[in-house]
């Protein structure tokens, strides 16, 4: 997600508590936000509400924004970050509904093959963030947010050299969750 400079400059300006930076900031990012979700979650509607989300998580905590690093960049942590809550509450909600309703969707996994690779990563790196958070927040900078690793390593605090590998043992965790059918 690559914003220009004058959504850099709305985003430092709302972020100092310009109402109207922000309204703008929140017009401008929307689109691009929506595409984001839709490229994690497989369901437009989810996608939109996981956008929402975003927009929303984006307007409460602007101020927390320190303009360090570009505004882009915290906007691909906030957006993967309510993509990833969407999910896991549609997964929670269906395994409550599951004894009570027939099932309403088609199952992504056996319709199609993009939907049900997105759902299985979901599913890969909610194990992962379980059980080892500093890996998973490392590959979604990475392989998700696409920062290069010297913008993770800034980000995380952390040497270059503990990025690649965190994001080394990550990939190796995401790929043996997901199983051969993705080696």
């Amino acid at each position: 997600m690559a914003l220009d400079d004058t959504t850099e400059d709305l985003a430092r300006s709302a972020a100092q508590g310009d109402h109207r930076a922000l309204g703008e900031l929140l017009r401008r990012i929307e689109p691009d936000v929506l595409r984001h979700c839709e490229r994690l979650l497989p369901y437009r509607q989810d996608a939109e509400e996981a956008a929402q989300d975003t927009l929303l998580a984006v307007a409460r905590n602007i101020a927390r924004f320190e303009g360090r690093a570009k505004f882009s960049t915290w906007l691909h942590i906030v957006t993967v970050n309510c993509a990833r809550t969407t999910y896991r509450t549609l997964k929670r909600r269906s395994s409550e509904q599951a004894e009570e309703l027939p099932e309403q969707r088609p199952d992504p996994r056996r319709v199609s093959v993009i939907a049900g690779s997105r759902l299985d990563l979901l599913d890969a790196m909610e194990a992962l963030e379980a059980e080892r958070p500093d890996l998973a927040q490392a590959l979604v900078l990475r392989d998700i947010c696409q920062l290069d690793y010297a913008e993770v390593a800034e980000q995380l605090k952390i040497p270059l050299g503990t990025v690649k590998s965190r994001i080394h043992q990550a990939r190796k965790y995401v790929q043996s969750a997901l199983g051969e059918a993705y080696g």
